[in-house]
């Protein structure tokens, strides 16, 4: 069972998981498939772009039920991805990329300076951590013989030095909510007694200004591509390494 948002979902990673709704971003190729076929397990994937914590545990997203109502006590394995919605990263990054001006265009602006406000972004990152601990709390219930293993986020930033178009504080609070993300997902594993699967350290090497990058730079979106600052196909394969690896 693989819970999660689009960084379990894969948007952009061709192709598309047959039958699985478009706007899921899901695809055939991420992690919780290849997982499943190294394993020989049955697979059922909820995972869905753009997912909160709450669309695991209480609400509907786009007509498809929460999350956690896939889940029956019949799981061997369970696999979670979530929280960076909850905090605003990638929302926060891409409007980072975003030409200065447009912060001033009436509406969108006021969007992008909140995500781009480090106080609200603090803000949402300390709302994140108890959603984590309840996310895995409420798996474990549903699921009490399963294994269930939170994944952390590939790391997207370079830990030092510069990352066009992010520059400056936008490049600051980028680091510092992939660092809270990522300690606040090894946290909620620990206090709930789950598994953590490490991608943020494994992947620090391959950010997406690397030589060999596992996840994608910040762009427009483009039709048939992996979506911007999202794994790309190699950073799915690497996951699913290492949740064989932790399963085993």
């Amino acid at each position: 069972m693989a819970l999660g948002s689009s960084m379990a979902a894969g948007p952009g990673i061709a192709p598309r998981a047959p039958g699985s709704p478009r706007t899921a971003g899901r695809s055939a190729r991420n992690y919780p498939h290849l997982v499943a076929a190294a394993l020989g397990l049955d697979l059922v994937d909820v995972t869905y772009s753009g997912a909160t914590t709450a669309h695991v545990l209480s609400e509907s997203q786009r007509g498809a039920p929460p999350q956690i109502h896939a889940l029956d006590g019949s799981e061997t394995l369970v696999t979670v991805t979530i929280g960076g919605n909850d905090a605003g990263y990638v929302p926060m990054l891409f409007a980072a990329g975003l030409p200065r001006p447009v912060r001033r265009v009436p509406l969108l602006g006021a969007r992008l300076r909140e995500l781009l406000d480090p106080s609200a972004r603090y803000l949402a990152l300390a709302e994140t951590g108890a959603a984590l601990v309840e996310v895995g709390r409420e798996i474990r219930r549903r699921a009490p013989h399963a294994t269930v293993l939170f994944v952390d986020y590939l790391t997207l930033l370079p830990a030092t030095g510069p990352a066009p178009p992010l520059r400056g504080a936008d490049l600051t609070l980028g680091r510092h909510i992939a660092a809270t993300l990522e300690q606040l997902t090894a946290d909620a594993a620990k206090a709930t007694g789950c598994g953590l699967v490490p991608a943020a350290e494994a992947s620090r090497n391959h950010h997406a200004w690397s030589g060999t990058p596992w996840t994608t730079l910040p762009s427009l979106p483009i039709p048939g591509r992996p979506a911007p600052l999202h794994p790309n196909a190699d950073g799915m394969r690497a996951v699913a390494d290492l949740v064989v690896a932790a399963a085993a």
